[in-house]
């Protein structure tokens, strides 16, 4: 016969077993999982402090007014940070799973068949992932530039702002009223950058039809030659802004367009300076011109 002290025994066995298996799985894969977690995170923040470093000495480079290619390597490397935090933790999961004893190689076939039907779904983060693709490989704006959007299905006059961040799948855009805009890469049909190479601040001026002409374009030339000459102005400027002559004509005025080559993205600051060196001599020789004083669209090339 069995006595108690057996049954008592066996029982006390059986039940530290599980508990012996848990402790020994701890040491084991559960100290794996620990690992793998922890570098996991500590991999991905400092992908984000270097991907971090790495744009601001770009910005630091670049100075006031940034290049094209300095343009094109901060949103390239923006796009390279994020593409290395989705391989990190896609990598992480796999391993955890393993270390679970889950067999990954099992989940193939299911993947395969929920594959095609997510990839019905799923074609739209594709398309977007495509088309950031190609807006970093044909370098058409980057990080900095001052574009114009146009969405499928939005407003007509689309979205203008500065780029604060490209990635694969959307581009971020900061209004000109502090507004934030995320559109989706797939959904921009065109894009018009502001501040490409180079950008034109025009300004129509408009004269009372009494005002000699000669004097007037006379006037404005020696505005663009002091405005060209200002320190504060002068970097801003690729030269002298230049008198076009009469852009319109009405009964009781006409219109002098004056055109000024600036640095990408800074044809708003150089139209507003120009608008006020324009009103203040045109005010100190007693001509008195319209209340408004009407700037063209800027312009970039």
């Amino acid at each position: 016969m069995i006595g108690p002290s057996t049954v008592a025994a066996a029982a006390t066995v059986t039940a530290t077993a599980p508990l012996s298996d848990i402790g020994q799985w701890a040491r084991g894969s559960g100290l794996e999982v620990v690992m793998l977690v922890s570098g996991a995170l500590l991999l991905t923040r400092f992908a984000t402090w270097l991907g971090d470093r790495v744009t601001t000495r770009i910005d630091v480079q670049s100075g006031v007014v940034r290049s094209e290619s300095a343009k094109h390597r901060h949103a390239v490397a923006q796009v390279i940070t994020w593409t290395s935090l989705v391989i990190v933790y896609c990598l992480t999961a796999v391993l955890v799973l393993q270390r679970f004893s889950v067999p990954v190689t099992g989940f193939v076939a299911p993947a395969t068949i929920v594959g095609v039907a997510l990839g019905f779904g799923a074609q739209k983060i594709v398309q977007d992932m495509l088309a950031g693709f190609f807006i970093i490989a044909e370098r058409q704006y980057g990080f900095g530039d001052l574009v114009r959007l146009m969405v499928a299905g939005g407003p007509a006059a689309g979205s203008t702002g500065t780029v604060e961040e490209v990635t694969l799948r959307i581009t971020r855009l900061r209004t000109s009223s502090g507004e934030v805009v995320t559109t989706s890469n797939s959904q921009i049909v065109q894009v018009v950058n502001l501040s490409r190479d180079w950008a034109r601040a025009i300004i129509d001026v408009p004269i009372p039809a009494a005002a000699d002409l000669a004097t007037v374009s006379e006037l404005l030339t020696r505005v663009g030659a002091e405005a060209y000459a200002d320190d504060a102005l002068h970097d801003q400027l690729l030269d002298a802004p230049a008198v076009m002559g009469v852009e319109s004509l009405d009964l009781d005025e006409y219109r002098i367009r004056v055109v000024a080559r600036t640095q990408p993205g800074r044809q708003f600051e150089v139209g507003r300076a120009l608008r006020a060196r324009i009103a203040t001599t045109l005010l100190r020789e007693g001509i008195t011109a319209p209340a408004e004083l009407d700037t063209a669209a800027p312009t970039a090339s």
